[in-house]
C-alpha cells in the first residue's frame, strides 16, 4: 500500500501549554476525520511550530488522541521575515489506497492564508 502524505496548519491564539495541546488537537483531529485515517495505517507525523510557540510540544496532543505507537517527531520552522506566526504545522504520513492527489489538506483560522489553494476544503 502507498505511503501518502497529508499537510496541515492552525494559528494557536497564546503560547501556553493549553493552547497549543487543544489547537494542535482540533486540526489532527479534523485531518484524520476527512481523510479517513486508521490510527493504525499512520507510519509517522510531523509537528512543526514557529519560534514562538515554546511552551510545550504539540505531539502530546497526538499521545492523547491514542498514538502512542507511531513516531512522532516536532521541528521548528524556519524563521523567514514577515511570515505568519504562532503557527503548529502538521504532515502526517500514512498507509492509503487513495490517490495523493485525493488527499485533503487542512488549514484553519488564520493559516487559511497559508495555502488560500489547498483551504477550499478546510
Amino acid at each position: 500500500m502507498p505511503v501518502r502524505g497529508i499537510r496541515g496548519a492552525i494559528t494557536v491564539d497564546n503560547n501556553t501549554p493549553e493552547d497549543i495541546v487543544q489547537e494542535t488537537r482540533v486540526l489532527l483531529k479534523e485531518m484524520i476525520e476527512k481523510n479517513h485515517i486508521r490510527k493504525e495505517d499512520v507510519c509517522s507525523i510531523f509537528f512543526s511550530v514557529t519560534l514562538d510557540l515554546t511552551s510545550e510540544f504539540p505531539a502530546l496532543a497526538a499521545r492523547q488522541l491514542g498514538f502512542t505507537d507511531t513516531p512522532l517527531l516536532c521541528l521548528t520552522e524556519i524563521p523567514v521575515p514577515e511570515s505568519l506566526g504562532k503557527v503548529v504545522r502538521i504532515l502526517i504520513h500514512c498507509n492509503t489506497k487513495t490517490s495523493q492527489k485525493d488527499m485533503i489538506h487542512v488549514y484553519l483560522k488564520e493559516a487559511v492564508s497559508l495555502r488560500p489553494d489547498l483551504s477550499a476544503d478546510s
